[in-house]
């Protein structure tokens, strides 16, 4: 994403939220991650998109998916949903209810998910992260020391790679791994360690402490629960997000846009097929 996609999708968003007034308390922001959890055939940032148009979707695809995975056909007249497009500014989808044929299979919800991860799902994530000049190395911890990141060599030049060291508590199961990588990576890609042009880290305004944590465990919590991994976020997340949590304390733009990015590098994407727009005739 260039600044310009970058500045688009953040005005929208922006203009979304200040529009419908969403997500102004704790209790909100929990259900928001929740349906970002339950979409798991778009991007994380997709999904809210769709949270933030249509409250209390239960699933949307687009015409080509409805078709072709489901035998399913959008209705005439029926109110196409927006989300951003990687191949170009935006895609129609559309809601379940907009639609008819055969029935939805049962838990078509999680159809996505790759479940519990193995020893070996997490070498090939290792290996992935190394292509990014990630290093991730375990270490002989306690068991209330999870794991960290940190720059080793920050790059010189923009357009030149920093490389970054990941601890990881080798004495903690393959679940609670993965749960903290996704953790630390949250921090990288939210741009706690500050900004990185060539991974796309945007420059932020420094935050306390517990923002950031909030931050990062919000989006570890999205992408454990989106690839069927069980892990302690859920409970980490309410002792921190109270009653009088609002967007003014989270960035929700960043973290749905870093979960993205922790999935993408990760090699857990979306599944979701879209129709190329069409030419205009001239």
């Amino acid at each position: 994403m260039d600044l310009l996609e970058y500045e688009t999708a953040r005005a929208l968003l922006d203009q979304l939220l200040a529009d419908s007034r969403l997500y102004r308390t704790g209790k909100d922001y929990r259900a928001l991650l929740d349906f970002v959890i339950r979409l798991r055939n778009f991007a994380p940032f997709n999904a809210m998109l769709l949270q933030v148009q249509k409250p209390g979707l239960m699933y949307a695809a687009s015409r080509l998916d409805w078709l072709e995975r489901f035998n399913r056909t959008v209705k005439d007249g029926a109110r196409p949903l927006l989300i951003l497009w990687p191949f170009g500014p935006v895609a129609l989808v559309y809601d379940v209810a907009d639609t008819l044929g055969d029935p939805l299979p049962d838990g078509v919800s999680a159809f996505a998910a790759h479940g519990a991860v193995d020893s070996a799902t997490l070498a090939g994530y290792a290996s992935k992260m190394a292509k990014k000049h990630i290093v991730w190395n375990e270490v002989d911890a306690g068991d209330g020391k999870a794991g960290s990141i940190k720059v080793a060599l920050r790059a010189t030049k923009p357009e030149l790679p920093t490389r970054y060291q990941m601890s990881v508590n080798r004495n903690h199961g393959p679940n609670v791994q993965f749960a903290t990588v996704a953790h630390e990576l949250g921090h990288l890609f939210l741009g706690h360690l500050g900004k990185d042009k060539y991974l796309n880290i945007p420059e932020r305004p420094p935050l306390q402490h517990s923002q950031r944590e909030l931050e990062a465990e919000s989006l570890s919590y999205i992408v454990c629960a989106r690839n069927g991994v069980l892990s302690q976020s859920a409970s980490y997340l309410s002792m921190h997000v109270k009653s009088d949590t609002t967007v003014d304390q989270i960035d929700l733009y960043q973290v749905m846009r870093a979960a993205g990015q922790v999935e993408a590098l990760l090699g857990l994407t979306a599944h979701t097929k879209y129709e190329r727009p069409q030419k205009a005739v001239r």
